[in-house]
Order: structure tokens, then sequence, then C-alpha cells
């Protein structure tokens, strides 16, 4: 399974018991969903190695408290503290609406109500205090904050995001 293919759920945090029990922290808003799964992937060394859950429960909200196959002693476990947890994106829950994910909406074209399609979203830098859609037009890169207000509609079928965007904000990059 290639990285790319997959979403981060979240690190194993700590081991839970001698038995080698860990917990994992889930990156998520729905730790529920993820109760019972059968497998993960975890990554080492920038590969991601299938481990098969014997076990799980959920564990002061944000931990899944998990026993996988064939880790048995807190030896077993050790290697295993730190390490990111990933699952396939046929994973995730279908968004609708205007929730997205964002790798979703990389490669969709981006709309203002106003000046109408002026770029294509190359990537999110999400590492900002506001999350920021990376737009491509031509030469030129222009930062669009992702913010509710501004989101009309996310349109799935024609790949494009459109926006009603304060005036000057695009304006000022080309």
């Amino acid at each position: 399974m290639r990285k790319e293919d997959c979403f981060y759920l979240g690190k194993i945090a700590k081991k839970f018991s001698f038995k080698g029990e860990v917990l994992i922290y889930l990156d998520t808003d729905e730790p529920e969903l993820y109760e019972n799964m059968e497998s993960v992937f975890v990554e080492f060394n920038k590969n991601l190695v299938p481990f098969f859950i014997e076990s799980s429960s959920l564990h002061k909200n944000d931990f899944l408290r998990v026993q996988f196959e064939d880790v048995a002693t807190e030896a077993e476990a050790d290697p295993l503290i730190g390490c990111d947890i990933y699952l396939p994106l046929s994973m995730l829950p279908k968004l609708e609406g205007n929730q997205f994910y964002f790798h979703e909406v990389i490669g969709f074209v981006i709309e203002d109500k106003r000046l109408g399609v002026f770029g294509k979203i190359v990537s999110i830098n999400d590492s900002t205090a506001q999350p920021l859609f990376e737009v491509v037009n031509g030469s030129v890169e222009i930062l669009v904050p992702m913010i509710d207000q501004f989101l009309v509609k996310i349109d799935r079928e024609n790949k494009k995001v459109i926006m009603d965007l304060p005036e000057g904000l695009v304006e000022m990059y080309l």
C-alpha cells in the first residue's frame, strides 16, 4: 500500500499493558467510527506495514486501546511507540454538501462568484492558523483562505470549488 493511497488516522502514543496492548491517539472528530477495525497500516522506516487487530476499544474519548495480533509483550510493543497509523482512502466516510477532505479538492478549479474561474487548486497549506487553498494561475500562486463564510459550493461533479471572496483578495496577486 502506498502512502498516497492512504489517510493519516493517528499515532501509537504509548503502551497500555504488559500484554503488548497500545493506545493509539485518533486524530478524528468521530473516534467511534474506527472502534471495530480489522487492520491498520503502521509506518515503519517510511514503509506502510499492515497490522491485524485482535481486539480494540475506545479509551478516554480520543484513544483506541488495541491488541495487535503477534504483539504479546511490552518488548514487542516498544518499536511501535510513536509510529503513525494509516488507513486506505476507501475507508473514509463519504462527505456531502460543502464538507470535503483536503485531498479530495486537489486538482479542482476554483471560481469566484464575481471573477469567475481564476485558477486550479494544487495543494492545501494547513500549517498556518487558517488553512489555505494554494491556487495556481499561470505562473502566479494565489493563497485563498478556507473560510466557511467564503465557501459557496463544492461542485464534485464538475470538479469546482465556488467561493464568494472579498473584493481585492485575488486581484492583489494578479
